[in-house]
C-alpha cells in the first residue's frame, strides 16, 4: 500500500539512510533501477492525503468487521494493525497490505518509497506488541524487525504478494524496514 501511514502524533523517524544517491539500488535483490522510478511530487502533500484515506479505512473496514474496504487498489487484501504510540501510549491503527508467510504477517513500511519511515516502526520498535485484524478476526502478535539478509531471502515472496515494493525500494535511499510478527502464544 502506498500510504503506510496512521493517524498519530508521534513524530516520524528521521531518515536514516546515509546512503549517496548514486541512481543505483544499494539493494542488490531489488531489480528495479532508481532512475526508471518517478518521484513522489510534494510528498507533504501525499502524506496528508494518505493519512486521512487511511483514517477511512480503518473506520470502515473495522465498522464492517472486514466485510467493506477490505482490498488495496488492484485487489490487494488489506489488514488492520494496531501498534502502541510509543510517546502517547495510545492504541494506533493503521490499514496494510495484508502479508501472511504461513502463520505469520509481514509488515512493509514502503510508504510508497518516500524519504522517511512512517511513524508506525517507531512505535513497534518501542513495543513490539501488536493486534493484527483479518477479516474480522483479531490476533495479538509480536513483531521483529528482520535483518537485511532474512528481507533478502523474503523478497521474492514479498513481491509476489506485491510487486510495486520493488518500485518503492528504489525510489528511496532508506532501508525500507520490515518486521515478522509471531502470534502471541
Amino acid at each position: 500500500m502506498l500510504g503506510c501511514i496512521m493517524t498519530d502524533t508521534d513524530q516520524s523517524a528521521p531518515n536514516e539512510s546515509s546512503t549517496p544517491d548514486t541512481g543505483a539500488s544499494t539493494f542488490d535483490y531489488v531489480k528495479t533501477r532508481k532512475e526508471d522510478v518517478d518521484e513522489i511530487p510534494n510528498q507533504a502533500f501525499v502524506h496528508t492525503m494518505l493519512k486521512i484515506v487511511t483514517a477511512l479505512n480503518v473506520w470502515v473496514f473495522k465498522a464492517s468487521s472486514g466485510r467493506m474496504w477490505k482490498n488495496f487498489i488492484g485487489g490487494y487484501p488489506i489488514c488492520i494493525v494496531e501498534t502502541t504510540g510509543r510517546k502517547t501510549g495510545k492504541a494506533r491503527e493503521i490499514a496494510l497490505i495484508h502479508l501472511p508467510i504461513g502463520d505469520d504477517v509481514l509488515l512493509v513500511a514502503s510508504q510508497g518509497g518516500m524519504e522517511r519511515n512512517p511513524v508506525w516502526v517507531n512505535n513497534i520498535l518501542a513495543e513490539p506488541g501488536v493486534r493484527i485484524m483479518v477479516g474480522g478476526k483479531t490476533t495479538a502478535m509480536t513483531a521483529r524487525l528482520v535483518d537485511s539478509e532474512e528481507k533478502a531471502s523474503l523478497w521474492p515472496h514479498l513481491l509476489s504478494l506485491y510487486p510495486d515494493f520493488d518500485e518503492y525500494q528504489a525510489r528511496t535511499d532508506r532501508d525500507i524496514p520490515v518486521f515478522r510478527c509471531s502470534a502471541v502464544d
